[in-house]
């Protein structure tokens, strides 16, 4: 059996809000398998999108352990978390957060510039995965002039710039209606399909997360299940 691309041990994370303490996850337990595809639900406020933020070293835990490819990363430095970022997670969120000044194909190759050892020539692995995503004809384009789904592959492209064997994506398709949804989906499920991409998806949308191979349902900062997907 493969090791874990993803183990979250015993997670807990605490928030100081005003005089109250919420304890936003309550010792959460997971393993995820390289290619997998897993979806995160949950009732707003459950904790899914504190837990996608952990597992990708945006923020901290109060207490436990995440390791990524059998690395321990909570107790790393801020340099050693962006070094991890770069070679090992993409991000892709609900608001896009494309830089609106810059094309398609710019907003792409950006993180191949900012890497620290480029692995592709910037406007070339730009256009092969845009190309990719079937916006061969929006290179030109900036956010502005793109439909919501459009720009969500954008987002998706550049996530992949640098060859990340993880993708995050928080509530990716929450913006966008139907039919913009379900091509994001096709194209996470082809990027997981021909690159072996490991997929961790939040999502309150149970027919979207019908689509993963596993479901972890989080309830008050604490898993309830993770059963295979028929």
């Amino acid at each position: 059996m493969p090791q874990p691309v993803i183990r979250a041990t015993n997670i807990t994370r605490n928030l100081k809000l005003g005089s109250h303490l919420v304890h936003a996850l309550r010792g959460v337990n997971l393993e995820i398998l390289p290619k997998e595809m897993v979806g995160i639900i949950g009732p707003s406020g459950s904790g899914k999108s504190t837990l996608l933020g952990i597992i990708g070293g945006l923020d901290s835990p109060t207490d436990g352990r995440i390791e990524i490819d059998g690395v321990d990363i909570t107790r790393m430095s801020e340099n050693q978390l962006t070094d991890i970022r770069n070679r090992k997670i993409g991000f892709i969120f609900q608001f896009f957060n494309l830089i609106p000044t810059l094309t398609a194909l710019e907003n792409v190759a950006l993180p191949i510039e900012f890497a620290q050892v480029p692995r592709h020539k910037p406007n070339r692995r730009a256009m092969e995965l845009l190309e990719m995503l079937g916006l061969d004809d929006r290179f030109h384009h900036r956010p502005n002039e793109l439909s919501g789904g459009q720009q969500q592959r954008v987002a998706i492209a550049r996530a992949l710039a640098n060859d990340p064997p993880i993708l995050l994506a928080d509530e990716p398709t929450g913006n966008l209606d139907t039919v913009s949804g379900d091509t994001v989906m096709e194209a996470l499920n082809r990027i997981r399909d021909e690159k072996g991409t490991t997929v961790v998806l939040v999502t309150h949308d149970r027919s979207l997360a019908s689509q993963m191979d596993r479901v972890l349902t989080l309830v008050d900062g604490v898993i309830v299940d993770g059963v295979p997907v028929s």
